[in-house]
């Protein structure tokens, strides 16, 4: 099914149809991601009782399909704002936000980080075909927000050096070297991030200003 025909489809359900069958398929992908899987659109939809051709038309693809599920599992992360002009406290602000819901959607968020580990192995076997990479770099964009503040004070290089070095304390691989590997429980996770992040900070602002 072509882009085209999967519009005039869409526009000829009602509305509030299209978004309840949206919704349950998000949900129903939610529930078996939560439960460590990696699902396909088939699979969503044999679980979620729409047919494929209806499922499909939502989602093309299973790469759509996963990055559906992780921005409903960022929620109020992508929307994030911070009213402080201290990077440091920006930084700290965003990951008091963040470990919580990545620690509550961890599950889902391994099954997309699977997902994007599988395409890479297949991709460099060659084998991937024409489904569409999975794409993960929301924490590129949040990164980059949380410390703007310092976009005028540091130099390009060192400013996007920064916003690199801080995404090693960032999102779900926290939760899989320092809860996963080193058995922390998770409120100790978040204060060794947060402390790694706070000293990155200081360090960049510190180096500028030497």
């Amino acid at each position: 099914m072509d882009v085209s025909q999967a519009q005039e489809q869409q526009v000829s359900e009602p509305k509030g149809a299209r978004a309840r069958t949206r919704k349950l398929m998000l949900e129903t992908a939610i529930a078996l991601m939560q439960q460590g899987q990696t699902p396909s659109v088939s699979d969503v939809a044999e679980a979620a009782g729409v047919s494929r051709a209806t499922a499909y038309r939502y989602f093309p693809s299973q790469a759509a399909l996963v990055h559906a599920v992780v921005d409903e599992g960022l929620g109020p992360i992508l929307n994030w704002q911070s009213a402080s002009d201290d990077p440091e406290t920006r930084v700290l602000d965003l990951l008091s936000l963040t470990m919580p819901r990545v620690a509550e959607f961890e599950a889902t968020f391994k099954a997309a980080l699977k997902l994007s580990l599988e395409q890479w192995a297949q991709r460099r076997a060659g084998t991937l075909g024409a489904e569409p990479p999975f794409k993960r770099g929301h924490r590129v964009d949040l990164l980059q927000m949380a410390i703007a503040p310092l976009k005028n004070k540091l130099p390009e290089a060192k400013f996007q050096r920064l916003a690199k070095a801080l995404s090693l304390v960032y999102g779900l691989e926290v939760l899989i070297v320092l809860k996963d590997l080193w058995g922390l429980e998770f409120e100790e996770t978040t204060e060794v991030a947060g402390w790694a992040a706070s000293a990155l900070v200081r360090a960049a602002v510190a180096e500028s200003a030497a």
